[in-house]
C-alpha cells in the first residue's frame, strides 16, 4: 500500500532519517515508537505529503486514502454544531442531500417529469451510499467518544481544545480512509473513551499507524511495532510487549557482537603498533590497517531504560490519618460533583482517582488541596505537608532560571551534586542542567515540575495527569520515583499502565460519592467486569455488588463513617466530653506510635549492620531495645484501637 525506500530527512546538519525503509501493508496496525525528538510525527507528515524527504522515496498505491489526526487540529474552530462538523466526513452524501433538497423545493412550484427522474437518480445514489444512516453513524461515534446527546447540536467553538480534538477524530473515523494515522490520540481522552477507541481501532478495516506513549493502548491495538532509532525504522512483528522482549534479545546479540569486535580491534591495533616499524612485517601491518578501515563497526548498545538512583525523602512524618472529608458536598450551580460524601485516607495510601471526564476528579484534587470551598468538613491529618502538581502549574516555573536554580528554589538544602543527580533521573544530563526554563519543550517542563514536586519535602502529593506530555522513558522514571516515595499520594490519570504500577487503592466517583476499591487497578477492572455481568443478569444484584464469600478479590469500600439515619440518637453533653477526651487521646497516641515506629526502624537499621555482631554487649542491648520498643508499640496500638472504638460507640 505504501513503500518507504531509503528515506533521508535532515534538520539542519542532523540526520533525522538516514536510508530508512518500511513497507505498510493493508490492514496492518502499526505502533510507531521512539524517544521524543526522533522524528515520529515528522514521518507521519512526510507520508501525508506535508514535508518532502531530502532523499529516497515514499510511494503510495493509487487507491490509498489517508486520514491524519494531529495536534494542530486542536486550534480548529467553527460555528457549526459538532454533529455537522463530524458529518463533513460524508462529502458526497452531503452534496447529494443539497441536490435532493433543491429538487424538492423546485418541485413545489414546477412539477416536471425530468425533475422526478433526476430526483430518483440522486436518491438512488444517496441510498447506495447509506446516506439515510450517516447521521446515526455520526451520533454513535460522537457519543462513543464521550459526548452526550444534548452536546451534539452545540457549536464546535464552545468546546475546549481537547473536546474539539475528539470531534476531529470522529470525523476521521467516519471517513474510513485506507490508512488512518493517529498522533497521540489518547492525550485528550478519558478512560472510557480510550477503551472505546481501542475497540474501534481493533475492528478497523483499513491500516492504522499510531504514535502513542500509552503502553496499554498500544498493546491492545497494534500487531506491528516500528521503532524510530538512530535514523532507522526498526521492524518488530508484534505489539509493544513483544517489542520489549524481542529488543532485549536483539540487544543481547548486539552487545556480544560489539564486545567481540572491540576485542578484535584492540588485538589488531596492538599488532599494528608493535610491528609498524619492522620492514619485514610491513605487508601484514598494511593489510590489517586496510581491514580496520573497511570494518563495518557494530554500535554499542545504548540502555534507554533509565533507572532512578535517588531516594526522595521527607523529614516530617505524618499521623495515621492523612486526609478526611466529612459529609462533603460540592456543586457548580446545578452541576453536582459531591453530595454528602465521606472519605478517609490513611498514611501509606497510594491512590489513583479514575473515571470519565466531567465526573469531577480534578475538582476533588482541588478540594483536597483546599483550593475549592465545600459544604461539610475537610481535615488534613497531623503533620501532613502536601504539594500539588497540575498542568497549569507549569506556568509557575521561573522562565529565567536554569534547571539547577529552579530545583534549588524547591529545596535549598540539596547540594548542586544532589540536584544534578535528580535532574539526571529525569533525563537532564551534562550542560542540559544550565538550560533556561524558557527554552524547554512542554514535556521537558513537565519533568522539571515533577522533579520539584518530589524534592519539596512534602509527605503527601496531589498529582493531576502527571504523565501528559511525557514519553515512555519519562513515564517509567516517574513510576520508579513514586514506587520509591515513602509518603502518600492521590493521582488522577488515564494511563492504565502507570496507574497499575503506582496505586494500591482505587478511588472513583459514583452517584456523587467518592468510593474506594481496596486493590490494584487490574483487580479493580476484573471487579468492574464481574459487577457489570451481575447487574445485567439480576436487578437485585445491583443493590449488593460485593463479591460473594470466599472470593479472593477485595470488596470495594464505602469511604468514611457509616451513613446517617433519621433515628440517630443525640449525643449527651457527658458523652460529648468523653468523645473530646478520646479524640485528644487518639492524637497523642498517633504521635507516640509514630515516634515509636521511627525508633524501631532506627534499631532495625543498626541490627542490620554486620559490625554489631562482633560486639556481644552491643548486640544484646540492641535486642533488648528492639523487644522493648516492639512491646510499647503493640500496647500503644491497642490503646489507639480502643480509643477509636470508644469514639465510634459514643458517636452512635
Amino acid at each position: 500500500m505504501i513503500a518507504i525506500t531509503n528515506l533521508s530527512y535532515f534538520l539542519g546538519d542532523r540526520a533525522l532519517y538516514d536510508s530508512a525503509s518500511l513497507h505498510i501493508k493493508p490492514k496492518q496496525k502499526i505502533g510507531l515508537i521512539g524517544l521524543n525528538g526522533t522524528g515520529k510525527s515528522t514521518l507521519l507528515r512526510m507520508i501525508n505529503g506535508e514535508f518532502q524527504p531530502d532523499g529516497g522515496s515514499i510511494s503510495k498505491s493509487g487507491d490509498c486514502t489517508i486520514g491524519f489526526l494531529n495536534q494542530d487540529l486542536l486550534s480548529y474552530q467553527s460555528d457549526d454544531s459538532i454533529l455537522a462538523v463530524a458529518m463533513q466526513a460524508f462529502e458526497r452524501q452531503n452534496h447529494l442531500q443539497i441536490q435532493i433538497d433543491k429538487i424538492l423545493h423546485d418541485m413545489e412550484t414546477d412539477y416536471k417529469d425530468d425533475l422526478v427522474d433526476k430526483l430518483a437518480r440522486v436518491q438512488e445514489e444517496f441510498e447506495a451510499l447509506d446516506g439515510y444512516t450517516i447521521q446515526s453513524k455520526a451520533e454513535a461515534i460522537l457519543e462513543g467518544l464521550g459526548f452526550v446527546t444534548d452536546d451534539l447540536q452545540r457549536p464546535l467553538r464552545l468546546f475546549s481544545g481537547g473536546w474539539r480534538m475528539r470531534v476531529m477524530l470522529a470525523k476521521l473515523l467516519l471517513q474510513k480512509p485506507s490508512l488512518l494515522m493517529l498522533d497521540e490520540p489518547t492525550n485528550h481522552l478519558d478512560l472510557p473513551s480510550i477503551q472505546w477507541v481501542e475497540k474501534y481501532v481493533q475492528n478497523y478495516e483499513g491500516a492504522v499507524i499510531v504514535v502513542s506513549h500509552d503502553r496499554a493502548f498500544l498493546d491492545n491495538t497494534i500487531d506491528v511495532t516500528v521503532e524510530v532509532a538512530n535514523g532507522k525504522l526498526n521492524y518488530y512483528a508484534g505489539n509493544y510487549s513483544y517489542y520489549l522482549e524481542e529488543k532485549d534479545q536483539r540487544n543481547e546479540i548486539q552487545r556480544g557482537a560489539y564486545e567481540n569486535q572491540q576485542a578484535k580491534i584492540r588485538q589488531t591495533e596492538k599488532f599494528i603498533e608493535r610491528f609498524k616499524a619492522k620492514a619485514t612485517k610491513s605487508k601484514q601491518v598494511q593489510s590489517r590497517v586496510k581491514a580496520l578501515d573497511k570494518l563495518e563497526v557494530v554500535d554499542q548498545v545504548v540502555d534507554e531504560n533509565a533507572k532512578v538512583h535517588f531516594r526522595f525523602q521527607f523529614t516530617t512524618q505524618p499521623g495515621r490519618h492523612v486526609f478526611q472529608l466529612e459529609d462533603a458536598s460540592k456543586a457548580y450551580g446545578e452541576k453536582v460533583i459531591l453530595d454528602g460524601t465521606n472519605v478517609t485516607m490513611e498514611r501509606g495510601d497510594k491512590i489513583a482517582l479514575i473515571g470519565a471526564n466531567g465526573r469531577g476528579k480534578s475538582t476533588v484534587l482541588r478540594v483536597v488541596a483546599g483550593d475549592e470551598p465545600i459544604e461539610g468538613k475537610r481535615r488534613l491529618g497531623h503533620n501532613v505537608m502536601f504539594t500539588f502538581y497540575a498542568q497549569h502549574q507549569l506556568e509557575s516555573l521561573n522562565i529565567n532560571h536554569n534547571l539547577i536554580e529552579e530545583l534549588k528554589y524547591a529545596n535549598s538544602t540539596k547540594t548542586e551534586t544532589e540536584l544534578r543527580t535528580v535532574l539526571g533521573c529525569f533525563l537532564f544530563s551534562g550542560d542540559d542542567v544550565f538550560k533556561k526554563i524558557k527554552v524547554l519543550s512542554g514535556g521537558e517542563k513537565s519533568r522539571v515540575a515533577l522533579a520539584k514536586v518530589l524534592l519539596s519535602q512534602a509527605n503527601f502529593l496531589l498529582l493531576d495527569e502527571p504523565t501528559n506530555h511525557l514519553d515512555m522513558q519519562s513515564v517509567n522514571i516517574l513510576i520508579q520515583a513514586l514506587q520509591q516515595y515513602e509518603g502518600s499520594y492521590i493521582v488522577v490519570s488515564h494511563d492504565r499502565y502507570f496507574v497499575e504500577n503506582i496505586a494500591n487503592k482505587i478511588w472513583y466517583i459514583e452517584d456523587h460519592q467518592i468510593k474506594e476499591y481496596p486493590g490494584t487497578y487490574q483487580e479493580y477492572e476484573v471487579w468492574v467486569e464481574e459487577r457489570g455481568l451481575v447487574s445485567a443478569t439480576s436487578a437485585k444484584a445491583v443493590v449488593s455488588s460485593a463479591p460473594p464469600q470466599g472470593k479472593s478479590s477485595p470488596q470495594p469500600a464505602s469511604n468514611g463513617s457509616a451513613q446517617k439515619t433519621n433515628n440517630s440518637r443525640q449525643i449527651s453533653n457527658e458523652d460529648a466530653q468523653k468523645v473530646k477526651k478520646a479524640k485528644k487521646q487518639i492524637e497523642e497516641l498517633e504521635m507516640k506510635i509514630n515516634n515509636l515506629e521511627i525508633d524501631k526502624k532506627t534499631v532495625e537499621t543498626k541490627l542490620a549492620e554486620p559490625s554489631v555482631y562482633n560486639d556481644a554487649k552491643a548486640l544484646a542491648d540492641l535486642n533488648r531495645s528492639y523487644a522493648d520498643l516492639k512491646q510499647k508499640l503493640e500496647k500503644a496500638t491497642e490503646a489507639w484501637e480502643n480509643a477509636m472504638i470508644e469514639v465510634e460507640e459514643l458517636a452512635g
